[in-house]
Order: C-alpha cells, then structure tokens, then sequence
C-alpha cells in the first residue's frame, strides 16, 4: 500500500514585533512510532508574496522533503529521543546480541548525568562540533571536595557515548551527520585523554610484604584477576579472551584448597568466594564477594598498617602484575592474554596465538618471584596432600 503523499499546511503568524511570517506545518512520524505535528518558521510575508514563483518554489521543495524516506533538512529528532531509541535496541540485555551489563551500566550513567542535561532537548541537526568540544573542557567535578576540571579518560567517554548516539541515528537515518566524529579523520570533536597520573605499582618487596600479612581469601583474589559479575549482577565475559581458561600456579591451587576448607559453602554450585556477610540475609551464601568491600577493608587497612604508602587498589595490582611480566620479558602476546585483553592494540599490535604453556610459565614466573619468601596465614593443609588434591 502507498504511503498518502503529504502536502502540508502554510499560514502566517505573527511575531511580538509586529512582522507576519510564514509558518509551514506538518506532520511526521518519530522514532518512538508517534505522529506529532513539526513546523518550520519560512520568512517574512513581505518577502514571500502569497502567489510568488519564490514561495511556490520553497514549498514545492519542503513537501519533497516531507515526503522522502530517511533524513531531510526537516527531519526532528531530539538527542533525547535518539537515546532513547539506542537503548532500547543497542542497550538491550538478550543473550546474544545484547551488551554486557557493565558496559550498559556504563552508557547509561554517561548519558544520564552529563549528556541529556545539557543536550537533550536539542535536536540532532543542531548539535555542532565546536560547541561540543567547547562544553566538554568547560566540565568539572567535585567528587574529591572542590572544583576542578573532569579527567580527560572521563571526557573522552562522554565523547564516544555521544558519537556512538550519532552513528545509530545514521543507522536508522533520523540524521546523516555525525559532528562528533567529523566527515574525516581529525575534523571531529577533539579531546585529550592524557592522565593526570602515573598509576602506583608495587615494588616486589610490598607485594611479598602485603601478600604475608593477608588472609587466605584476600591472597587469592590478588592473582584471580578475572570476573563476570559487576554490582552483583552474573553475566557472561565480555569477550572471546575473557572466556578463556586462567592459569592457576601450584602456589594459588594451595590456597583455593585452604580457602575451601575454610569456607562453609563448598558444593559444586556455590560460588568461590561466597559472602558470609549477615548483611547479605537471603541472599548469604548465593552470590559473591563485593571486590570493592573486600578492598576497603581488608587489603587497604592492612597496606596502611604495613607502611605501604601507595595507592592500593585492584587496578594497582593489576598494573604491577603487568610491569613484572614486561620486566621479565615475556612475549607481548602472552602479557596480553595474562590480562584478558580483547585487543592486541593494547599490546603492541601483535596477533599471533600464545601457547597455554607459554603463559602459565610466564605467570609461575611472577608466581613464584613474590610468594618464594612469603609466609602464609591461614594455610592449615599439608602442602602435599593439597598439592596432590589440586
């Protein structure tokens, strides 16, 4: 069936000055699958005669506009709306195409607190490059006690959620631009994501020093730097190098062992390190560990008692386990897949596959180099019959 052909309706308004004006109206059918009346203000009545060729001509080229199939100079649409659509399908949480809850929770935090207070009601068409790249350096923070501007990783995350709104509105043709990203390479919006500061690492020395004086369960999670679980919600890894298999050296398959025989919740079914916390009530025993309850009171306050100055944190123990493979020589593609990173970008750029033994010896290496003096607290087992069960 034929779509009926729009003709729209002009009449004149007029202005607080005095002046009459030419207004067109019609209507269009949005993005959420509402018709909603669209208008567009023309010129002045004295310079757009009624039954002038020069009127008849900017009618005859809205109704070809309003009529068109995908965007036009009066296409509508709103950022709100756009994020709106994007959620709905590129935020979704199907099993297979949808977005790993991290990364929606993500999204969603950017665009609620920093783009649709200041963009939403704004439609797409006037958005602009300058202005965007303008507002971003004017944007500050006072999550430590005072002003001072947003972190550049910050700025450039708020850049790319806002780009990636653009790149699905082409996609479903309510614009065909994008300011954010540019027409070409460097035409874009252009923020700087330098950090502010070099992260802490630990020397191997407070490694040994913290990972002696901390209990059973705090030791393991050092090493196990892997996770599907974010804000307690369970979910698939991310990607193809998060599925993989994590190796485990002799020294981290003691403690597991130790842990298990500590832990009352042991079965097949139950979670590793399952929350023991009267807090937790029905759900005690059902789902795991907060990472970040476990670090605040457990791994930070003991550093401190330790006289470990630097900031600790899982990232901090992340970046120091990545300076010792790098120290040790490892090959790059082994440290990448050590750290479950989905791109070898972030390596060196290097593709080629890295064998399983090549990186369990790269990671007993650093294993070993750190626990050779440490003396545990909480091991309890015999080290070979536990060695022999792992």
């Amino acid at each position: 069936m034929l779509a009926r052909y729009k003709n729209g309706c002009l009449q004149k308004i007029k202005r607080k000055d005095g002046t009459e004006r030419w207004q067109f109206r019609w209507n269009a059918l949005c993005p959420d699958g509402v018709i909603r009346e669209r208008k567009k203000t023309l010129g002045l009545v004295s310079d757009y005669p009624q039954r002038s060729r020069k009127l008849q001509d900017l009618l005859a080229g809205l109704r070809q506009n309003i009529n068109t199939d995908g965007p036009t100079e009066l296409t509508v649409v709103t950022l709100a709306t756009a994020v709106e659509h994007y959620k709905l399908h590129e935020l979704s949480d199907s099993a297979d195409s949808g977005r790993a809850y991290s990364t929606r929770r993500k999204k969603i935090q950017v665009f609620d607190r920093w783009v649709l207070p200041r963009w939403g009601k704004l439609e797409l068409r006037d958005i602009k490059t300058v202005a965007v790249e303008q507002w971003l350096k004017s944007l500050m923070t006072s999550k430590s006690g005072r002003p001072k501007p947003l972190a550049g990783g910050t700025k450039r995350k708020i850049r790319d959620a806002m780009s990636s709104i653009f790149n699905h509105a082409i996609r479903w043709e309510f614009t065909d631009r994008n300011p954010i990203r540019g027409p070409v390479k460097g035409s874009g919006v252009r923020v700087s994501g330098k950090r502010e500061q070099i992260p802490d690492i630990l020397e191997v020395e407070e490694m040994q020093l913290l990972l002696g004086a901390l209990e059973v369960r705090e030791r393991t999670l050092v090493f196990l730097v892997t996770r599907s679980v974010v804000d307690q919600q369970v979910g698939d890894t991310k990607t193809e190098v998060s599925r993989k298999p994590v190796p485990i050296d002799e020294s981290l398959a003691r403690d597991l062992c130790a842990w298990r025989e500590q832990t009352p919740y042991r079965e097949p079914a139950d979670w590793v390190f399952a929350t023991d916390s009267r807090r937790a009530g029905a759900k005690r025993g059902k789902q795991p560990f907060w990472l970040s309850t476990i670090m605040r009171y457990h791994i930070q306050p003991k550093a401190r008692e330790l006289g470990i100055t630097k900031k600790v944190s899982w990232h901090t123990f992340r970046h120091t386990y990545s300076t010792l493979l790098k120290a040790n020589g490892e090959d790059v593609k082994v440290v990448q897949e050590l750290l479950r990173h989905a791109s070898a970008k972030i390596t060196l750029d290097i593709y080629s596959q890295a064998l399983t033994p090549a990186k369990r010896a790269a990671h007993s290496k650093v294993v070993k180099m750190i626990f050779h003096k440490v003396v545990p607290r909480g091991c309890t087992a015999d080290s070979d019959s536990v060695r022999a069960n792992a």
